[in-house]
């Protein structure tokens, strides 16, 4: 009791009361920077893109590694203001935390490899926010680009975190035109020149009506021969992204036209057969 009876508590209560009011000042102000910079950044990168100084998917892949690394330099900052609220000698902060960068240097070889990396797929534009790409084991369409990891959505919803060091043989679908490609099988029955023309006849009418064409689609004639089906192939130059919807587009015509036309798509039958009162049942 007497020990703490030496103490000043009205001084101690003083400090500690100053010291948690900076720590609260300190946090708004951190907030406060953050709100502002990010609607800053934002306006920034949106005014570019109405100017259109620079593509859309090249103005998302900035303004994320933008957002991210004002994040990083903002927590250092406040984490560097939070000690010296506490007396902590920065100069002796930093250069002890030089030894211990040493020392662990081997361990974050992988750190600056991603970041490394992510310089150079910046600066040699190997990839945008919005492409489509292959690479580290996944397929799908690039979501956001940090100095550490690359964000990946696959086609069936799942999110991929790269990191950077692994995009290797990166392979991007998204740059220039995109083919749309489609196979019609017809009978073997039917005229093959009468099928054609119809069908090219069909995509010069899809082609005036859809602007996500850019060439074609052009038939190209028979690709093969199936087993019950002569197949002829279909192909088209189509905008960035738009060859799926493309070619679901050009089936969904070609199946009206041959219906309309009387052209038979082939399907399997099924035929019974009886024979000395037992049934024998054959597919084809």
């Amino acid at each position: 009791m007497d020990i703490l009876k030496e103490f000043d508590w009205t001084e101690i209560l003083t400090v500690a009361g100053k010291i948690g009011l900076k720590l609260i000042l300190i946090f708004v102000a951190y907030l406060i920077v953050k709100s502002i910079g990010t609607k800053i950044i934002n306006r920034a990168f949106e005014r570019l893109q109405i100017r259109n100084d620079i593509s859309i998917g090249r103005a998302k892949t900035l303004q994320s590694l933008t957002l991210n690394f004002f994040s990083y330099v903002l927590i250092f900052v406040f984490i560097v203001t939070i000690f010296e609220v506490f007396g902590y000698d920065l100069t002796a902060l930093l250069a002890g935390a030089g030894v211990v960068g040493l020392a662990i240097g081997f361990g974050a070889q992988g750190l600056v490899s991603d970041v490394v990396t992510g310089f150079f797929l910046l600066l040699e534009k190997q990839i945008d926010v919005g492409d489509y790409v292959t690479t580290g084991g996944y397929t799908g369409i690039v979501e956001a680009v940090g100095l550490r990891t690359t964000h990946i959505r696959d086609f069936d919803g799942t999110l991929h975190y790269v990191p950077n060091r692994e995009i290797v043989g990166l392979s991007n679908h998204s740059r220039g035109n995109m083919r749309a490609l489609v196979d019609i099988g017809i009978s073997y029955d039917e005229d093959i020149e009468k099928a054609i023309t119809v069908l090219q006849e069909t995509c010069n009418k899809l082609s005036a009506e859809n602007d996500s064409i850019v060439e074609g689609p052009n038939v190209l004639g028979v690709q093969t021969f199936g087993s019950s089906e002569v197949v002829i192939r279909i192909i088209a130059k189509t905008k960035n992204m738009e060859q799926w919807p493309v070619e679901r587009e050009i089936r969904k015509a070609i199946k009206e036209a041959l219906d309309q036309n009387g052209i038979e798509i082939p399907y399997p039958h099924q035929v019974m057969i009886h024979k000395n009162s037992q049934e024998v049942q054959s597919n084809y």
